[in-house]
Formats: C-alpha cells, structure tokens, sequence
C-alpha cells in the first residue's frame, strides 16, 4: 500500500493543477464574450450566394477598416452618463435620429470581437434609445433629437428605427445573453408588441409611416415605405411572433406587385407606397416628402440590401426574384461600372441626377450577392466600397452595413 502513495499524490497534483487551471481560464474570460465573433462566420448563408474574390480574411480586413472610420466619425458617448449615439446631423436639423440609433446597435452588435468594447457600446445605444421614448408610443423611440439631446420635429416614432432596434436587441440576446444589467430578450419582445401595436397597418399587414399615424387622418393609414419591407427583420419575428409572417408576405407580395406593374424593365421601387388596401401605386410627387416620393429616392436605395440579405441568408426566393430584378438592370445600365450609378432614379431607370453616393451603389452589392451572373459586377461594386472616401452618416452606414452582408458577417438572432 505505501508503495502507492507517492503515485497517488502525484495524481492528485495534477488533477489539482487541471483544476486551477480551468479556474484561472473561466476567471480571465470576459464576461461579455460574444458568442458569434466578427471574423467567425458562424452564420450559414444559403448555397450559391456569391462574394467579392480576394478571400475572406481580406474582406474580413476591409469590413473591420472602414468599421474603425465609421465609429471615429460618427459614434459618441454623451447626453448622460452610459449613453451613446450615433451622430447623424441630418438636414432636418436633428443631431440624432431613431435611423441611425438602430444602424448603431446592428453594426455594433455584429462587429463584437473587433470591436472589444462592443456590448458597453451597445448598452449605451439602448440606453439612449430609452431615454427618448415617442409621446404616442412609450415602448418606441422618439425620432429626432437636437444637439442637446432634446426631442424634436414631433417626438412620434419613425417605423424603420425600431425594426432595427428590435432586431438589434435579439441579436445582443444571441451575443452575450440577457442574464446581464439588461435584459435584451424582454426589451426586444416589448419593442416587437409596439411595432405590432402601432407600425403594422391590420388590414394590409404592411409597416406604416411611424406610430404617428393611428393619431392623424386618413391620408396617411394605407401608407407605406418600401424601405421598411425588412423581410429578414420580419422572418426573424415571426419565430417569436407567429403575426409577423402576414407582415413579411405582404411585404414581399407588394414589392413584386410593385415591380411587375410599374417597374417590369428595372424592379426599382418606390420610396412611398399609397392605397396599399386596393392597389398599391407609387405616391405621388410631394405626399411627404417632397418632390421624390414616387420614385428610387434616398429611402428606397436601401431596398437592394433589405431583400438582398434575406435572400443570402434564409435562400427565399420571393427575397431573391425582387433582389435580382434590381441587380440586373443595375449592373446593365451601369455596364458593370459603379461609376455610372446615380442617386436617384425614375421607376422605369432615368437618372433624376448626376451625383454618385454609397447609399445608392452598396444596396446593390447585397443584391448582386444572389444574382448567379453578377461575380464582374459584385466585384467592381465591392472596389468602389473600399476605395470611396467617406461621405457623411447615411451613407456611411448604409455602406457599412452592405459591407456586413456582403463580406459573410451579417448574422440572424
């Protein structure tokens, strides 16, 4: 028996050095740990989707370059302590917009791991959005803030910046949990009951203007933003929320009806949809915003990226056919050359002007991911990506997101 005691002891120092060892592991891990990394490409994107050549450790390199730009021109802490936003300044003359409070967290919320300070980051973007909640709906956002962080131009809500906040909130539940100071899970599903509430007209199952329309008249009630048609948004919804596959199919519906009775040569939608309870048409000229509102303006150059993502991730076809009705003509009226792309088109392709910007040529990046014939064109839209300079926050961010979807960083909750 005493023979075996120093083998025993022997055994019992290893087994204790092991067990320090995972202690000293399981002390130094961060709290905040992601779950699904910048770079790790645990998101699964359906078979045949295309991507720009020059392999994936390069895009990976480009997309976290032009993060570190976006965050130095445009993230900031401020207005309380705990807060952060995201600097729009905008031509309405707000400081902050919803818009750009729900691009903050998506971005942030995918770009974990690069971003090692990703979740306090996040919580700050949340935290803000809380502290500007809509006069008609609590559980929204109010849509503008000013300088000193006071609600402006109508404290209601904007529809697109909450379905973003809402998908952003699920996706910090994927990333790090909701056992944390916040509990992304119930403010998700408490943002996603407010959509439901107030931004999803009932009789058309289509997102609305913002949740100030159940307050005014009837111009309004079946009216409608294509670039609030987020079917990769709604899907993820609809696994929490059986209603929101009516909104995803009709969005998906309309979009096509759109395209096919008023777009047959290019797929291009419009900013503004009316009388989306008979026959959705393009809205007329000045119906909100101005002289745009019918045709492929500022709000719409976001479609080729909403549909385009669905498409890459989930391989919905409905997603597909409107992405790749945009793509083909895009990459025929430009003849694969990005530089020929206008910020602003007529439904049936006439440029409305002569400028160039990345909210317009990025989109279209996303859709030519799903179009099997695009590789020459993908190609040359990623190039302008990475080699354009900056151009100021909307475009930035479109871009920046483009660049999640197109390089495989995109991620589902």
């Amino acid at each position: 028996m005493t023979e075996r005691i120093p083998t025993l002891l022997k055994s019992l120092r290893v087994a204790a050095a092991v067990l320090a060892a995972v202690a000293v592991l399981a002390w130094s891990t961060p709290a905040d740990a992601q779950s699904a990394p910048f770079g790790g490409h645990k998101q699964r994107y359906a078979e045949g989707v295309l991507k720009p050549g020059g392999g994936q450790g390069e895009l990976d390199r480009q997309t976290a370059a032009f993060y570190a730009k976006w965050k130095a021109a445009y993230l900031r802490a401020g207005c309380r302590a705990g807060r952060h936003y995201v600097k729009a300044d905008t031509d309405s003359g707000a400081a902050v917009v919803s818009e750009g409070q729900g691009y903050g967290m998506l971005i942030v919320a995918m770009m974990a791991g690069e971003e090692p300070d990703a979740r306090a980051i996040f919580d700050g973007l949340y935290r803000y959005y809380l502290d500007h909640p809509s006069e008609v709906d609590p559980d929204l956002m109010a849509w503008a803030q000013d300088a000193d962080c006071k609600n402006i131009l109508g404290p209601s809500s904007a529809t697109d910046g909450d379905l973003d906040a809402a998908y952003a909130l699920l996706l910090a539940h994927r990333q790090w949990g909701s056992k944390g100071a916040i509990d992304y899970l119930a403010g998700a599903e408490r943002v996603l009951k407010a959509l439901m509430r107030s931004n999803v007209t009932k009789r058309t199952k289509l997102p609305n203007l913002g949740d100030w329309v159940k307050v005014s008249g009837p111009k309004y009630r079946f009216a409608t933003r294509s670039s609030d048609w987020m079917p990769g948004h709604f899907r993820a919804f609809a696994e929490r929320d059986d209603d929101w596959k009516g909104v995803l199919k009709a969005s998906q519906r309309t979009a096509a009806q759109l395209q096919s009775g008023y777009a047959p040569a290019t797929g291009l939608l419009p900013d503004f949809v009316i009388d989306t309870d008979t026959a959705a048409k393009p809205a007329p000229r000045g119906f909100l915003e101005g002289a745009n509102d019918g045709r492929y303006g500022y709000n719409a150059c976001r479609d080729p990226w909403r549909f385009g993502v669905d498409a890459a991730i989930d391989g919905d076809e409905a997603s597909a056919k409107v992405a790749r009705k945009m793509s083909r003509w895009a990459r025929r009226a430009a003849s694969n050359k990005p530089a020929k792309l206008r910020d602003g088109y007529e439904l049936d392709g006439s440029p409305t002007v002569q400028y160039q910007s990345m909210a317009f040529v990025a989109p279209f990046a996303v859709a030519a991911t799903v179009d099997p014939d695009a590789q020459k064109w993908l190609d040359a839209l990623w190039d302008a990506m990475v080699t354009t300079a900056p151009e100021g926050y909307y475009p930035d961010s479109i871009r920046m997101l483009s660049m999640l979807a197109v390089s495989r960083n995109w991620l589902r909750p």
